[in-house]
Formats: structure tokens, C-alpha cells, sequence
């Protein structure tokens, strides 16, 4: 009788372990919510929204990133879930949006302060001068960013650019957003430009062997402890100019059709040539306004061409950037 209630009690415990082990294995095995095959890692203002599987990727770690440094309680970990859901639908709301979930251009422009009509340190909310005439130099060409201060070169670091499919925007533009350990692969800091048609900045890496490559969707990066020490040199709204071989212009140019309200790298390289033809605005930022169409119009009257204010082929040759 004793030895089987023995083997009883040892049979026992052989199934519990057995079950307990089964039950530990399915828990290790245990796999989070499905994603998207392809991560969106696109830097164009990418359409993100609540899907099955989840979309995730660069994209949405810049999104979340800046949604909880604007005070959002949301997990940063580059996957587009119910809780990113509702955060975005939050901050739509607190804009005066469209009551929407999902993240369009109209949502990423207040968001990443894109047009940088106010230039605001995001993690101060106060607004920043810039006390000495500051200007940044990054050639993608040689892979080096140049600080100047007062016409005077301060430092220059060897960073990495955009590659040869998602190059680094080409034009003058400014530092519209200042912002700390975006995490991911932004490193320890984020100085965010406002390109028109995309989301780039200049951060740190996790990948510090791609510096000094063509690596990036477009950002520029830089060593951690290096990026660190430029945030400290310079403020919001310092201007970047970003060149390939000290132009704006490229090599190799495809041109399209343009007309007012346009945006893009082509009205960029447009505005640079203008300006080397001595007219006269701001910026080649890449916007076609009302200053970049005035000169399209002056060169059009100039060469006896149909006064549209619009770029066409006849227009571009004119101007010596198509044979």
C-alpha cells in the first residue's frame, strides 16, 4: 500500500512539473502584437494610422518621441498602437485639427514645428535668440559639418548623410527645434530643421561606425558626445546650409513643372539658381511663395519669355539648368 501511494504521489509530481514546465515554455514563447512587414522609416511625412499588423519603425519613434516630450504619456518603442492611437488623437484635438487618429502632413508640420514660423526650444517652451551671427555648413560630399560664428570657423565634425535613395535635402534652412535623448537611433540629441517636405534634423547614433558614410534616411548624424557639444554651441534659429561640394545645385538635375505653393528639393535647386542671377529673397528653402514666384516672373520678363510666374521647360533652359 505504501509503495503505491509512492508512485501515486511521484506520478503527481511528474505531471505537475511537466504541465508547470509546458505552461513556463508558452510564456517564453509568447510573441507581443504582430507587425507590419516593411518598417516605415521614410522621413516625407509618412501617413501613419491603427492597422493590423502594427506599423512601426523610424517613423514612428520621431512621433512618439516628440508627442511625450510635449508632455504625451505614451510608450516610446516605435511600434503604432492603441495607445499612440490615442495620444495622436489627443494632440489633433488640442490643435484644432481634424478629430483623427491618423497622422498626415497636417499633423506632422505643428508637431515637428516644420515651418518655424516660431522658433521655440521644445524643451524649454521659451523662445531663444541667437545672440552671434551663426551659420552651419554641412557638405555631403566630404561628410563634414562646419560651425561658423561671425564668419569665423568654430569647429567641424565628420558626420554621416543621407543615402544615395533617401538623400540629405540640399538648401538654407534653420533650427526650429531643440530636443534631448529621443532614444532609438537619434541618440542623445535632436536639432530639427525645417525642410518642407520631410522630417530631418541633425541627432546623435547608436551606430557610431557609420559616421563619416552615406547611412542615413536624410538626418544627419553624428557622434553622441559631438552632437552633444554642437547643441550647446548653437541656438534655435541658427541657419544650416546644407551643400553637395560647397553648391546647392547638383550634378545631375531632373526637372519638373512648378508653380506657386509647390514644395521640394527641385524649388530649391530653382531659388539657388535665381539668387546666382542676382535676385533677391530670403532663403532657397525650398518653398515656392510669393517672393520665389516675383522672381520667376522678373527672369521671365527679362528674357522675353510668357510671364506665368510658373517653372516649365522653356523657363529652366533659360536659365541654363537644362541643355
Amino acid at each position: 500500500m505504501d509503495k503505491k501511494i509512492l508512485f501515486f504521489c511521484l506520478f503527481l509530481v511528474i505531471c505537475w512539473g511537466g504541465a508547470s514546465g509546458d505552461a513556463l515554455a508558452g510564456e517564453r514563447i509568447e510573441k507581443g502584437p504582430a507587425l507590419a512587414s516593411c518598417p516605415i522609416d521614410n522621413t516625407d511625412f509618412p501617413v501613419l494610422y491603427l492597422d493590423d499588423p502594427l506599423l512601426h519603425g523610424e517613423a514612428i519613434w520621431m512621433l512618439q518621441a516628440r508627442l511625450r516630450e510635449l508632455g504625451y504619456d505614451l510608450t516610446v518603442d516605435g511600434v503604432y498602437s492603441a495607445e499612440t492611437c490615442a495620444m495622436v488623437q489627443m494632440f489633433n484635438n488640442a490643435e484644432g485639427l481634424e478629430d483623427s487618429s491618423v497622422v498626415t502632413r497636417v499633423t506632422w508640420e505643428p508637431l515637428m514645428n516644420v515651418s518655424g514660423d516660431h522658433y521655440l526650444s521644445a524643451f524649454t517652451g521659451q523662445q531663444r535668440e541667437v545672440k552671434k551671427r551663426q551659420l552651419i555648413v554641412i557638405d555631403i560630399a566630404t561628410r563634414k559639418l562646419t560651425l561658423y560664428e561671425d564668419d569665423e570657423k568654430i569647429r567641424e565634425f565628420v558626420v554621416a548623410v543621407g543615402k544615395s535613395k533617401t538623400p540629405s535635402p540640399l538648401g538654407e534652412w534653420k533650427i526650429v527645434q531643440k530636443s534631448l535623448n529621443w532614444g532609438n537611433g537619434f541618440g542623445t540629441r535632436w536639432l530639427g530643421l525645417n525642410v518642407p517636405w520631410g522630417i530631418y534634423g541633425i541627432h546623435g547614433t547608436n551606430k557610431p561606425g557609420s559616421i563619416g558614410s552615406y547611412a542615413s534616411h536624410g538626418c544627419i548624424r553624428m557622434f553622441n558626445h559631438q552632437v552633444e557639444e554642437l547643441y550647446q554651441l548653437t541656438a534655435v534659429g541658427t541657419r544650416v546650409r546644407i551643400v553637395e561640394n560647397g553648391q546647392i545645385f547638383p550634378e545631375s538635375f531632373v526637372p519638373r513643372n512648378l508653380k506657386k505653393k509647390d514644395s521640394g528639393q527641385t524649388v530649391v535647386y530653382v531659388q539657388s539658381r535665381l539668387k546666382e542671377m542676382g535676385f533677391e529673397f530670403d532663403h532657397a528653402d525650398g518653398r515656392f511663395g510669393n517672393m520665389t514666384e516675383l522672381a520667376v516672373k522678373y527672369f521671365q520678363v527679362w528674357q522675353g519669355l510668357p510671364v506665368t510666374g510658373e517653372l516649365n521647360e522653356e523657363t529652366y533652359r533659360a536659365m541654363g539648368m537644362i541643355q
